[in-house]
């Protein structure tokens, strides 16, 4: 596949319409997924009858997103996005038809292992940000990834609501409640895999503006890791991609619990949830024009400073804080959008389409990864030190990326970074 030449016009529009696209189907796509997500715990208790095994369909999850994200990347590489887009999209309807088997049928290694392929699913969702960005000149990638991530948004606020109408249309159909949740991924990640699969013409790759690297045919590169990781933005993009989620998971993931165990009911503990995924996802348009207008460095900065203030505030907040944790937690979400699309779209600089793909996916994968690690590490640290000792650890781990970026400043910019 190469790097078609369009005038300019019919170039304009088709990249318009291939962004459209690539935001769709991540509505659609993060909708089904979240609603899956959401009763996981639920159903593995349900399933087990016992709460001991309720983390692990999470687990599972993020696991197959890390496999997704390394796999699919590499199908994209060999076959264009649209094919490999399309193949985590199909891959997510079946996990969903899977796990549904599986609550039906009762039988919890049937439901992880399509709670699995739902997580591989969905690193088509966040590989869809790199598709975007592929296509514009460096000044316009990062607003480009940023409106691809905004679609994530629908599916937080939809993809939990829609968990209870799909089980009472479950149990209409005479199947348990608990099933319908599965229904949702079914019916919105297939129009997804659909509709990637009809509008990605031409394939973004096609579309791909190159004027950062001296690019020829879109073949697979057989540049090894160790060279690409000596260019000084590489580890830049990758620890704070990789630090930022690490954060936001340690004081997100344990902020509930927290709350509960101090008084909060379940309608506070939603708003504070909610006003996190806000500063997440609503707000990447604006990190996406931040990162165009003043470069990636000094933007993952300011999202790494962002994080580091929300966590010492979740820390230092009183119990009885309410307030003081949602601003908190929408800090922390916006802090990480920063990093999340500035650190994207630096990832995106001075290589072939080849050698970003395979960075993007293997970044991706530690990603996931990393988070399945402090999402576990982080019950482990409020049980021995507490919440506040959470909250300072995750301030304290944003030196290291910090101390890159400033160290390699001079180096990234020098090379056009």
């Amino acid at each position: 596949m190469s790097v078609t030449t369009y005038d300019p016009p019919t170039l304009a529009r088709l990249r318009t319409r291939t962004v459209r696209t690539l935001l769709a189907s991540v509505a659609l796509g993060s909708t089904g997924h979240i609603a899956a997500v959401t009763v996981a715990t639920v159903v593995a208790a349900d399933l087990t009858e016992t709460s001991a095994w309720s983390g692990l369909p999470g687990a599972v999850v993020v696991l197959g997103a890390a496999a997704g994200s390394t796999l699919l990347s590499r199908v994209m590489a060999r076959r264009g996005r649209r094919v490999g887009l399309t193949t985590g999209y199909v891959t997510s309807v079946i996990g969903a038809v899977i796990a549904a088997i599986g609550v039906i049928s009762r039988s919890f290694p049937l439901f992880l292992i399509g709670s699995m392929l739902i997580g591989f699913g969905n690193s088509a969702n966040q590989l869809s940000r790199y598709a975007a960005a592929d296509m514009y000149e460096p000044s316009r990638r990062a607003s480009a990834l940023g409106i691809v991530v905004w679609g994530a948004t629908v599916g937080a606020v939809l993809g939990p609501n829609l968990v209870a109408p799909a089980g009472s249309l479950a149990v209409a159909a005479g199947l348990p409640a608990l099933a319908g949740a599965y229904l949702v991924p079914i019916l919105l990640v297939g129009p997804a895999a659909i509709l990637t699969f009809v509008r990605l013409r031409p394939d973004p790759y096609e579309l791909a503006d190159t004027s950062d690297t001296d690019e020829g045919e879109l073949t697979p590169g057989t540049t090894s890791l160790e060279w690409l990781f000596r260019r000084p933005h590489v580890p830049v993009a990758m620890v704070a991609l990789i630090v930022g989620q690490v954060v936001m998971t340690l004081v997100m993931t344990m902020t509930p619990l927290h709350m509960s165990e101090h008084g909060h009911d379940l309608g506070a503990i939603g708003v504070v949830i909610s006003a996190h995924v806000l500063g997440m996802y609503a707000l990447s348009p604006v990190s996406g024009r931040l990162t165009d207008r003043f470069g990636s460095l000094p933007v993952i900065m300011s999202g790494l400073a962002t994080i580091a203030a929300s966590a010492v505030l979740a820390a230092l907040a009183p119990p009885e804080g309410g307030v003081l944790l949602l601003l908190a937690l929408f800090l922390l979400g916006f802090g990480w959008s920063l990093g999340y699309v500035a650190g994207s779209a630096l990832l995106t600089t001075g290589l072939s389409l080849p050698e970003r793909t395979r960075l993007q996916g293997l970044t991706d994968a530690l990603i996931w990864s990393s988070a399945a690690v402090a999402s576990l590490a982080s019950g482990l640290v409020v049980a021995t030190a507490g919440y506040t000792a959470l909250g300072l650890l995750g301030a304290a781990l944003v030196i290291l990326p910090a101390w890159l970026v400033h160290h390699r400043r001079a180096a990234i910019r020098g090379a056009g970074g």
